[in-house]
């Protein structure tokens, strides 16, 4: 594969796994191709799937420019893509923040296949796994401060809570700038100091160990046992959901009694761990291969759904994103 190829199969690639995740249906709780969710609407998905083509293919470029020895790793500028993307995805719709997650997440795989590449010759789950790891500890304080302006830019304080442990700087605080580049915080160690309350954050500091060890190995199997996409993409947010508890829901439902972001996650996960329950018991009815578990899965979206906006496992879609975009990277065909 030539190197300007390779740039455009990491942006398609990123496009189509955005594209084939909000079109998994049911994906309960979720947008999806038969549910809109109140002012965000599919089509609103589909526009912010094509409209962050342009940055990951950025970071594409970017990330071969680097494997070559042009510019530094440090020098990609990773959190302005990050920024650049949500910046897009606004542009795009009139929907919201639809695709913030997926842009923390696709931009710095974006980065780890073209180094994966120039060094090993192909992509697979390993290389690209041992790539994203050196990718995101070569970060710097400024990729950290432009994140922050990105989740600033797509969410509001009463989504994301506050902080008070000093751990992290908080996400509106003035002084975060200054703090973050004064302190030489990098976006690596942002996202591992919040790794205990953020699932992306977990997955940034940990070389997306979620997407690869769950997410991946569930699409895979369920892909090669039912050679059907949308059986696979639901299955694969079904399992991830089952063994992670989203962290999306649990924070907005925490906040309603702490304002803390830890806290609120904390309370938020214990509230709501039936929601993991249920879908691993879906799974064990054979989720969409079989009729009961295709009908208690309708009936889990009907009551997400009708919990209202809260119940949006929105972190669990992110990392089904990001599994499928790892498929679509390594080869997938469907």
């Amino acid at each position: 594969m030539r190197f300007k190829n390779l740039v455009e199969h990491v942006r398609s690639s990123a496009q189509l796994a955005a594209i084939l995740e909000v079109s998994g249906w049911p994906k309960p709780g979720n947008v999806h191709r038969t549910r809109d969710r109140g002012n965000a609407r599919y089509e609103h998905f589909l526009a912010g799937s094509v409209a962050l083509g342009f940055s990951v293919g950025e970071a594409a470029s970017k990330g071969l420019m680097a494997a070559e020895g042009r510019i530094g790793f440090s020098e990609i500028g990773l959190g302005g893509l990050v920024k650049k993307a949500v910046s897009d995805v606004r542009n795009a719709h009139k929907g919201g923040n639809t695709h913030l997650g997926v842009s923390l997440l696709f931009i710095p795989l974006a980065v780890a296949a073209a180094k994966a590449y120039v060094e090993a010759g192909k992509l697979s789950p390993e290389s690209l796994r041992e790539s994203l790891e050196e990718v995101m500890l070569s970060t710097t304080p400024m990729d950290a401060v432009e994140v922050y302006e990105a989740i600033r830019m797509a969410s509001s304080p009463q989504v994301l809570g506050s902080l008070s442990d000093g751990e992290v700087p908080d996400l509106f605080d003035e002084q975060a700038k200054e703090t973050i580049l004064r302190e030489e915080i990098t976006l690596f160690e942002v996202m591992e100091r919040s790794s205990h309350y953020d699932t992306v954050a977990r997955e940034l500091a940990t070389g997306m160990e979620v997407s690869f060890k769950i997410g991946y190995k569930i699409f895979t199997e369920t892909f090669e046992l039912t050679g059907d996409i949308n059986v696979a993409t639901v299955h694969t947010f079904l399992g991830i959901l089952s063994e992670v508890p989203d962290t999306f829901i649990a924070r907005k439902v925490g906040l309603k009694t702490v304002n803390n972001v830890e806290k609120a996650v904390e309370v938020g996960v214990k509230e709501t761990m039936w929601i993991s329950e249920t879908a691993g018991q879906i799974l064990s009815e054979g989720g969409l291969t079989t009729s009961e578990g295709a009908l208690q899965l309708w009936r889990f979206d009907e009551e997400l759904q009708s919990l209202g906006s809260d119940y949006n496992p929105g972190t669990t879609a992110d990392l089904t994103a990001n599994v499928l975009m790892i498929a679509l990277l390594c080869g997938l065909k469907f």
